[in-house]
């Protein structure tokens, strides 16, 4: 990874060659990433690994919005955010009227479901974390790690330079106030199968 760090001090420095440089060699990790979290949505997402990767790796790399990297974790963590927010957007996109809104795929050939309603409750998870940022950003930063990118405890907690049962107790005082703000808009409709309860 001292290649990445190089180069990425050079994106720092505003070498418009250097992003090139720079995706093959965290390519991987970041596939790793994106498969982590769409592994986590529902049947009918249209979003593919690939494309995810691609368009996180092209908001992190942007030489036009000049951004620094302080090490491979703020990188990492900049890229399950930039991930985040591409399902989230996607998730809206489709959720619109114009994009089919209500409407459900049909199989023509089997004539059965083969897509079902963008998913609300990833709507309503992210809402609830933005609201949790303002209050705790370090923790929310925990919750995008382990929910959003589908990092483990130890991964989490060098991704933000912090200790591993720091990470475990944030991750924990994260869960319950997530499910307290969720419980409080959906009432008994709340998923217990989800991951972030």
């Amino acid at each position: 990874m001292g290649d990445a760090t190089q180069i990425l001090r050079q994106i720092n420095d505003g070498d418009p060659f250097a992003a090139d440089e720079l995706l093959p060699i965290v390519y991987a990790e970041l596939r790793k990433l994106a498969a982590a979290r769409l592994a986590k949505e529902k049947p009918g997402q249209t979003i593919q690994a690939t494309a995810l990767v691609h368009d996180a790796y092209i908001r992190l790399v942007d030489v036009q919005q000049a951004q620094q990297w302080d090490s491979r974790g703020h990188f990492f963590a900049a890229a399950a955010e930039s991930m985040r927010r591409i399902v989230v957007e996607n998730c809206r996109r489709k959720s619109r009227q114009k994009h089919g809104g209500d409407r459900r795929r049909v199989d023509l050939n089997e004539a059965c479901l083969v897509s079902r309603q963008p998913s609300d409750e990833l709507l309503a998870i992210d809402e609830a974390l933005e609201r949790f940022s303002r209050v705790a950003p370090e923790k929310a930063a925990v919750v995008k790690l382990r929910y959003f990118a589908g990092m483990t405890i130890p991964e989490t907690a060098d991704a933000l330079g912090i200790s591993r049962a720091t990470a475990e107790r944030y991750w924990t005082y994260a869960r319950l106030w997530l499910y307290s703000e969720l419980e409080q808009e959906n009432g008994d409709d709340l998923d217990q199968n989800n991951p972030i309860v």
